[in-house]
């Protein structure tokens, strides 16, 4: 058994032994561990034991523990001062379970344990989207709750029927020896509709923005930044086992297209990213549909941070005006505020050089071979979530005479680095691809 592997899901656990004294430092340290052990990592995979680690697993526990860190970094600031529901021991003891839970869920090798580390994702997140304690938090909580275990029950049918037909749950076998069967296509179908619920992909995303906009700004940036990939790793699972092409794949396009329109309509930042959210990581699931995997990887990555960034930038927004809704705050002359906003929306919006911009091309080259129409569908799609987006974040930035009030140095750096990790990756591999 991998010792590293191990270290990886048991480390945020033991960051919570300091419940009683100091946890939100030895949380920090964790964050910090978890990132140098994903790292170090890298050279033992392929690993197929227990565990199955891949490359292509590790660029999913590197986003995670890179998410997991500046989370931890922002949250310390975010919560100094702020009334909250539950104490803020109670919510690093949570986010160390949600961390936790995500790592296992990425690497364990079997089906049936995967669906137990998105389950326990769940019940460690209710209380964290219910942070802030307002009434509508709470409703989000409870709709959160419903909607996301009736898909993980979906989800738990599924694996039983890939039990009943292949009498296997480990992972590594089930990719390497499985033959295609009607019983593994329905488990397939409904693994969509199942673990699709935590991925975000219609008609069972509509807890999503609810949450995204309610839960407090760091883990609105787990949610859309690392949760969702982790889901649709989970889900990458089944479709490779039995691909469905055609299904998984107008699946995801439907939700482009419904989450680029809702976002022209929206009037509160935080639902705003949440649509921008649910458009790029079914980008990334059609990215797996149609066999570009690096796509894929490039823009859950580069989306991860810039998202984090539009997250974090949204938390310094509330923390300072005390609102939520997209208006002319003027935010041009702010410190940071401007900066980190307008470039997390860049990144998020696949604009060149990001990473996403990388990474949504390379898919779109790939679907233009497989699927003229779907290619042109998502083409008009993702062009109006970009003049969504952009507008509304324009308007917030440049106009309005807004006086800035007391910005948050912490958050502000935190969050402009998150964006600027995203432009970053972009530059890395144009630079790396040119050489």
């Amino acid at each position: 058994m991998n010792a590293l592997i191990l270290s990886l899901i048991i480390t945020p656990l033991l960051a919570s032994l300091l419940f009683f004294k100091g946890i939100k430092y030895s949380t920090i340290i964790s964050g910090i561990t978890e990132v140098i052990i994903s790292l170090l990592l890298l050279k033992d995979v392929p690993i197929t034991c227990t565990f199955y680690v891949t490359e292509f697993t590790w660029y999913f526990v590197l986003m995670v523990s890179s998410i997991y860190l500046l989370s931890t970094l922002f949250s310390i600031s975010y919560l100094n001062g702020e009334k909250t529901k539950i104490s803020e021991r109670t919510y690093f003891l949570l986010l160390n379970f949600f961390a936790s839970s995500m790592f296992f869920a990425l690497v364990i090798n079997n089906l049936g344990l995967m669906w137990v580390g998105i389950e326990a994702t769940t019940i460690s997140t209710i209380l964290l989207v219910i942070t802030e304690g307002t009434d509508t938090a709470m409703e989000v909580g409870w709709r959160y709750t419903i909607i996301v275990s009736a898909g993980v029950t979906f989800a738990f049918i599924s694996i039983i029927l890939v039990y009943y037909s292949t009498h296997s749950l480990t992972v590594s076998y089930l990719i390497m020896n499985h033959s295609p069967s009607l019983t593994l296509r329905i488990a397939s179908a409904i693994a969509l509709v199942g673990f699709g619920t935590k991925v975000g992909v219609f008609p069972v995303n509509t807890w999503l923005p609810d949450a995204h906009s309610e839960a407090p700004a760091p883990i609105s940036a787990m949610f859309s930044g690392v949760l969702l990939p982790v889901a649709l790793y989970v889900l990458y699972q089944f479709y490779e086992i039995c691909p469905i092409f055609t299904l998984y794949s107008w699946i995801s396009t439907i939700s482009i297209v419904i989450a680029s329109i809702s976002m022209a309509s929206q009037v509160f930042f935080k639902r705003l990213f949440a649509y921008s959210t649910i458009e790029n990581i079914n980008l990334a699931l059609l990215g797996l549909a149609s066999g570009q995997i690096l796509g894929a990887v490039i823009l859950l990555i580069s989306h991860a941070f810039g998202k984090a960034g539009a997250f974090y930038s949204s938390g310094l927004l509330i923390k300072t005006y005390e609102s939520k809704r997209i208006e002319e705050y003027g935010l041009w002359k702010s410190k940071f505020a401007s900066y980190s906003l307008l470039l997390s929306s860049l990144a998020v919006t696949g604009t060149p050089p990001f990473g996403t911009f990388i990474g949504e091309f390379l898919i779109l080259s790939s679907l233009v071979r497989k699927c003229i129409i779907e290619f042109i569908i998502i083409l008009i799609a993702l062009s109006t979530a970009f003049i969504s987006v952009n507008y509304h974040v324009s308007k917030m930035t440049f106009k309005g005479e807004k006086e800035p009030l007391n910005e948050n140095s912490t958050l502000g750096i935190i969050s402009l680095i998150s964006a600027i990790i995203s432009l970053a990756i972009g530059i890395f591999i144009i630079i790396w691809w040119s050489l």
